[in-house]
């Protein structure tokens, strides 16, 4: 599912990013939360004047969070699906990839809301760097006004695992650690990250911690959320019935999404219409 927004500012585009649907759990919890309401689409960026930025998300409420003048986003549709639109939606011109959203923790000091600006997305067969200008950007955008945002104090610069399938046991996230030294892990970066360098384009990924190393995803968190990102509420329900003895778990994790959808709030805010790319009149010199 493609989502274009246009507006007469600067445009970007993201791309999918999330953890076995744990942030559907506080859609869950809370529905009638400042994140409801259906993800914009439908409208086109072809008369979009200025520089275009891709921005990857793989749940609704994300794709939410990152709409805005300029944002055009790219979120859910199956993992075919989901490399076919980022890959259209490079080619119709942009000038930089931006993997935003939540992420499993790996590291144990990381706690649900922390912050991850990566270093490198680390995949099973490669690696991939993220544009230094880009991440520190994003790290000095959210240390300098930390102390409007309580939430935001807490920014790790590391590299971010990508998966293909949840990573949802504490050993699984142990091991992973272990081998690849990575902080956090989501099902997005590194499949954004690979057709921005094929590309040839700027890659930058931003993400904060919902269940942190030392929790365990249970059932329901495994179903919470259907193809295009948004919650499924039957399946959630359906897991509830099946095994009731695993709501107190699945409460803690509700609050612990919540506690990412208020980083990822005002971390928006703070990157900007650039999504905090620095030097961009440079950039599209050297592009041009």
């Amino acid at each position: 599912m493609i989502s274009n927004l246009e507006f007469s500012q600067r445009p970007c585009l993201f791309l999918r990013g999330a953890t076995a649907g744990v942030a559907g759990l506080a859609d869950f919890a809370f529905p009638k939360s400042e994140f409801s309401g259906p993800v914009p689409q439908g409208v086109s960026l072809g008369s979009v004047n200025g520089p275009r930025f891709v921005a990857v998300t793989g749940l609704a409420f994300e794709a939410r969070i990152v709409a805005g003048p300029g944002v055009t986003v790219v979120c859910g549709g199956g993992r075919i699906q989901f490399r076919r639109s980022l890959e259209a939606a490079i080619r119709n011109g942009c000038h930089g990839v931006l993997s935003f959203g939540i992420a499993g923790g790996l590291a144990p000091h990381l706690k649900p809301g922390a912050c991850v600006v990566a270093r490198n997305v680390i995949a099973e067969n490669a690696l991939y760097t993220s544009d230094i200008g880009w991440s520190q950007s994003l790290i000095e955008k959210m240390r300098g006004r930390a102390s409007r945002f309580a939430a935001l104090q807490d920014v790790s610069f590391g590299d971010i695992a990508g998966s293909d399938v949840p990573v949802a046991c504490t050993e699984a996230k142990r091991r992973l650690h272990e081998r690849t030294g990575a902080v956090a892990v989501d099902m997005e970066s590194h499949v954004a990250a690979r057709i921005a360098v094929e590309h040839r384009v700027p890659f930058a990924a931003f993400r904060v911690i919902t269940d942190p190393s030392h929790r365990e995803l249970p059932p329901a968190a495994l179903v919470a959320t259907n193809v295009d990102g948004g919650v499924d509420f039957q399946a959630i329900t359906r897991s509830l019935v099946r095994h009731p003895k695993q709501v107190p778990t699945l409460l803690r994790l509700a609050l612990d999404s919540w506690a990412a959808r208020r980083a990822l709030v005002p971390g928006r805010r703070l990157l900007g219409p650039d999504l905090g790319l620095p030097d961009l009149r440079q950039h599209l010199l050297d592009v041009a």
